[in-house]
């Protein structure tokens, strides 16, 4: 589900490893129009073009408008590839491939969507284009913004392609394309994306473990029915009087008074909370004194919604349903103002999803009201209408592990749209299931302290989730997932960067390091030097 823009993803044979790892030929222009003639089943080519280095113009980016046009100009040269899919008589799923015309190295990358799709990222697919990958996506069958689904309203075929179709229809697409373009197959065929595209990244794993060799899945929507039906709990709780919405003047109170009371328990005072599980924050601790309303305190009835909010999503029995968020990094751009509580009541880009799914995934009625929510009848009345198409929540990873796939977990803990917890539930769901030895074979977990939804945040947040971060295998994590696939060397931890402008700029030297330990693992301050230094820290199982 991100949608950072908007404010501000069997060990192969010794055949094709073999040839994944000779020099890529150069691919004359022609051999580009060619594939307009591409007979694949279900397919229709809908253009092919072939562009000289720095000569593609494409789009801004989404919603911000920003300028992309100094990074197109940085292109390589590429055949690019436009196709529409349709496994059933309602899809129209369109894809888009990009092909390197010299330097191919050998490998697919396939990229994700956020929120409810709609979009095909040309800034990551040039990213990995200028990385020497061939690169797919795909806006999941549907076009439109991320945070609308009336397109879904009538048409549960196209609820099918977002919920999983679109992307192994694109990679099916994908790996036809390399091989009729380059003569061979991709070596190695590897997918990161965040949020709904962690959610398409699990979903690979779980129901078509043959696709891809390592899936890189941050902050996973993968339990959508349960997510959504908590959003529109949580919209509830902040309209259910007029008095119980969260105004943005107060988030940074509640940001305050979290930190006052939790910050140093990880013995290091940096605005941070290491492990927010640790933190017992008690909201009616700024209850405002009676009679008394300022930014600085929270009325008994904003306690009250706050609270919930805290809780998760909770049956009439207060059995906990769905994990609710965790207190830290409740204020800045991507914080609670824009997802939870929003500018206005019912205005937050989570009442938005919650809206779009009852609305038109689930009832099916577009003036739907979530004020007619019930928590156990409207989780109910998602996972029969929808949980098949939409939920990847499947801990049976076998048939991923006998193919050889890798799969590296991770998660911001102070993520304001989806729950921490519901990644570190998956992952325990996992072991439960596969045991730990097994899988301790392909699986890791990151849980990155101090970020938000998929980047953001007070603490150090870059680690190469964007395919624009440098190929450092101890920073990068998509180095790190490749060098396990390909070389069997799992990943330890890793260091994350944080930069000024808080963008994840690769070029910019970084105010903070950190590292990132596999889970359970917690990084410990040595006690000396620079707090924003990675190297002063050191992973450790934390004592409970």
């Amino acid at each position: 589900m991100r949608i950072l823009p908007f404010v501000l993803a069997l060990w192969p044979s010794l055949f094709t490893a073999a040839l994944s790892a000779q020099p890529a030929k150069s691919v004359p222009n022609e051999a580009c129009g060619k594939l307009a003639g591409a007979a694949l089943p279900n397919v229709s080519i809908s253009s092919v073009k072939a562009y000289e280095a720095g000569a593609f113009v494409g789009p801004p980016q989404p919603f911000t408008g920003g300028d992309l046009s100094a990074f197109y100009s940085k292109l390589p040269a590429f055949c690019r590839v436009v196709a529409v899919a349709r496994p059933s008589a309602d899809s129209n799923i369109t894809i888009e491939v990009w092909l390197p015309l010299a330097g191919w190295n050998g490998k697919l990358q396939g990229l994700g969507n956020g929120g409810f799709a709609g979009l095909i990222d040309t800034f990551e697919l040039g990213a990995a284009l200028g990385k020497g990958y061939a690169s797919a996506a795909t806006d999941a069958g549907h076009t439109g913004s991320p945070i609308e689904a009336a397109w879904a309203l009538g048409h549960p075929e196209k609820v099918a392609d977002f919920g999983h179709r679109g992307i192994h229809e694109m990679t099916r697409v994908a790996k036809e394309l390399v091989h009729q373009f380059y003569g061979f197959a991709p070596g190695h065929s590897y997918f990161a994306a965040c949020s709904d595209g962690g959610r398409e990244a699990l979903m690979e794993a779980q129901r078509y473990p043959g696709d891809y060799d390592g899936i890189l899945a941050g902050a996973p929507a993968n339990y959508w029915t349960a997510l959504l039906s908590m959003a529109a709990a949580d919209t509830q709780a902040l309209t259910a009087t007029s008095a119980s919405f969260i105004p943005p003047a107060k988030i940074p109170a509640i940001a305050h008074a979290v930190n006052d009371a939790c910050d140093k328990l990880d013995g290091v005072s940096d605005g941070i909370l290491n492990d927010p599980r640790q933190c017992r924050f008690d909201p009616a601790s700024i209850q405002c004194k009676e009679g008394e309303d300022t930014d600085k305190c929270l009325t008994s009835a904003q306690v009250t919604a706050l609270k919930a909010i805290y809780a998760g999503l909770r049956d009439s029995h207060g059995q906990t349903l769905f994990p609710g968020y965790l207190p830290g990094a409740e204020e800045g751009q991507g914080g609670w103002g824009l997802w939870i509580t929003g500018p206005a009541p019912g205005r937050s880009l989570m009442a938005a999803f919650a809206n779009g799914y009852f609305s038109d995934m689930v009832y099916e009625k577009a003036a739907w009201d979530s004020k007619t929510f019930a928590v156990e009848s409207g989780l109910q009345a998602g996972k029969e209408k929808t949980a098949a198409a939409l939920d990847a929540v499947d801990p049976d990873l076998t048939a991923f592990r006998a193919h050889g796939g890798k799969l590296i977990l991770y998660h911001g803990w102070n993520d304001p749209a989806i729950p921490a917890l519901n990644t570190l539930n998956y992952y325990q769901s996992v072991i439960d299931k596969l045991g730990q030895s097994n899988a301790d074979s392909f699986v890791r977990l990151y849980m990155v302290p101090g970020m938000q939804h998929c980047a953001g945040g007070p603490g150090a947040d870059s680690f190469g989730q964007s395919g624009t971060w440098p190929a450092d295998p101890q920073r990068n994590a998509r180095t790190a997932l490749e060098v396990w696939v390909e070389k069997g060397s799992a990943p330890a931890s890793l260091i994350a960067s944080k930069t000024a402008d808080g963008a994840g700029d690769a070029t910019a030297s970084p105010t903070m390091t950190r590292p990132l330990c596999p889970y359970p693992q917690v990084a410990q301050y040595k006690g000396t030097g620079d707090l924003n230094q990675a190297g002063n820290f050191t992973c450790a199982t934390r004592e409970k």
